[in-house]
């Protein structure tokens, strides 16, 4: 949206805020979450992994987590793992936290969404785009395309697929 429109939005949510001390900011700015902050939050423990993604998704079952991150409101995610990585990224984010959700089939790639993909022994996080009239290559794109340009692969070389979920940008690691 517009800042401007988000900017009205905010001082909005703020006064109905100060009006009525129960309902919920987020829920109002969002609808996620629930409207009164007398109702429980719902959410989830996962297992929280603070050094780059690329050491732990080579490895994750042997790699011992940093402890878990209670999220509330994000479900669907299995693991939270802290990426350094640019192509991705914009240019004021020194990480990010992403949540992902591991995929048991290829078939369960949607394209355009993010993912976290084990390429032979490498780990890349990109945007999925289906190669017309060639089933079994992809073409991975960044957000950052002018450093980063669009890397190939052919879906037999995947060796394990995480669907990012979320993410949440970290100015200071």
């Amino acid at each position: 949206p517009d800042p401007l429109v988000q900017a009205v939005q905010s001082l909005l949510a703020d006064r109905i805020v100060k009006a009525d001390k129960d309902i919920d900011r987020t829920w109002l700015l969002s609808g996620i979450g629930n409207m009164l902050h007398s109702e429980p939050v719902s959410g989830e423990h996962l297992p929280f992994y603070r050094r780059e993604m690329e050491r732990v998704l080579l490895d994750i079952e042997s790699y011992p987590n940093d402890g878990e991150i209670y999220v509330p409101y994000i479900t669907g995610s299995d693991i939270v793992v802290r990426s350094f990585s640019k192509p991705m990224s914009d240019t004021v984010t020194a990480a990010n936290d992403l949540f992902l959700k591991h995929i048991d089939s290829i078939a369960d790639v949607v394209q355009g969404n993010e993912y976290v993909l084990k390429v032979c022994d490498e780990i890349i996080w990109r945007r999925v785009r289906f190669i017309k009239g060639n089933d079994n290559l992809w073409r991975l794109v960044a957000n950052n395309k002018i450093d980063y340009p669009d890397v190939y692969v052919d879906i037999n070389d995947v060796k394990d697929i995480w669907r990012v979920m979320s993410r949440i940008a970290v100015l200071e690691s």
